[in-house]
């Protein structure tokens, strides 16, 4: 059976890079196919604003059976009302973030022929370029991403893995196991916090498939008038982001309201995906998104994906009883109609 992403393929769109060093060096106006007029009007709020702040969960306190219950209704109420978090104390080492962060930044510095070696293949979402294009008219976003297949190992593709800087793969094969393992946890958690057998919910992502998107937002003198990332949900179960440098630009959407999240430092953002939503029966609800860009900095981010396995039939879980909301669909079905 293919490999959702490599079914479907992105058309090819000019390097959102060299064209931002373009429109710096020379002034002239960013192409009308990037200019999003509603970047500028959306009204945006704080993610600290104490009456609406942002949940942070505490893994090493829901690991903790001390701590694991009242963490664990946090995790409830965050998943239910936010659909999103952010993960403090996950046990990931410093030194993989580090490492993974250290190479993203490197690879993205490479000269542009350096990178092209690694491009998406027609009718493949994997590799470097833009995913998503679908028409010569729709708006662009203004990033650049590399996409990568994990897990299962198998399915790698390492033609597309990059051998520059030297470490990279390296890097990206240990935030691989490390976020795995953080993912099957939080599986685990939710399940329990659903009322339901983790079994039940770690057999849809059996094996745990990964995928990794590493998103590159170039500077934009016209920052208010483009977007990095168009609002979208995950079509995944669940999703760890994290920032790689500290320049902030995800947004979420929550009651219709923008909010703008201010990612700890090395804290994994956790994303409930349209997957997890309609397993949960509508209990846990996944988040509208988008990433803002700023007119001086550059902006670097990975989001690791964890998707059921292929053979997965996604519907709501059998065990939670009560009317399903949503059908029951075939994972590569629903993946076709996500496209």
């Amino acid at each position: 059976m293919g490999h959702p992403n490599r079914t479907i393929g992105s058309l090819p769109v000019p390097n959102v890079q060299a064209l931002a060093e373009a429109c710096k060096r020379s002034d002239e106006q960013i192409p009308e196919r990037y200019i999003r007029p509603e970047a500028s009007t959306d009204e945006v709020f704080s993610g600290s604003e104490s009456d609406s702040a942002i949940p942070v969960i505490d893994f090493s306190k829901l690991c903790d059976s001390k701590s694991s219950h009242e963490e664990l209704g946090k995790l409830g109420s965050a998943c239910r009302q936010w659909g999103f978090f952010q993960l403090i104390n996950h046990g990931v080492p410093d030194e993989v973030i580090q490492d993974l962060k250290k190479d993203m930044a490197e690879f993205f510095e490479l000269p542009l022929e350096a990178k092209k070696v690694y491009s998406m293949p027609p009718n493949r979402l994997e590799g470097y370029g833009q995913a998503f294009v679908v028409s010569e008219e729709q708006k662009l976003d203004w990033a650049d991403m590399f996409a990568l297949v994990l897990r299962p190992i198998e399915s790698r593709d390492m033609r597309l893995w990059p051998a520059h800087p030297p470490p990279f793969r390296n890097s990206i094969d240990r935030y691989s196991i490390e976020t795995a393992k953080v993912a099957r946890r939080l599986f685990e958690f939710m399940a329990k916090d659903m009322g339901c057998e983790p079994e039940s919910l770690l057999e849809v992502f059996r094996d745990l498939p990964q995928g990794l998107r590493m998103n590159y937002y170039p500077p934009c003198r016209q920052a208010d008038k483009v977007l990095g990332l168009s609002p979208h949900t995950d079509a995944a179960g669940l999703t760890l982001q994290l920032q790689v440098n500290d320049v902030p630009g995800l947004q979420i959407n929550k009651d219709g309201k923008w909010f703008a999240v201010d990612a700890l430092d090395c804290a994994l953002v956790v994303i409930i995906g349209d997957i997890l939503e309609i397993l949960s029966n509508g209990k846990y609800r996944c988040v509208v998104h988008r990433a803002v860009v700023r007119p001086s900095r550059e902006r670097i981010s990975a989001a690791v994906f964890h998707r059921p396995c292929q053979d997965a039939v996604v519907g709501p879980l059998p065990e939670l009883g009560g009317m399903a909301r949503y059908r029951s669909i075939g994972y590569l079905d629903f993946m076709k109609r996500y496209f």
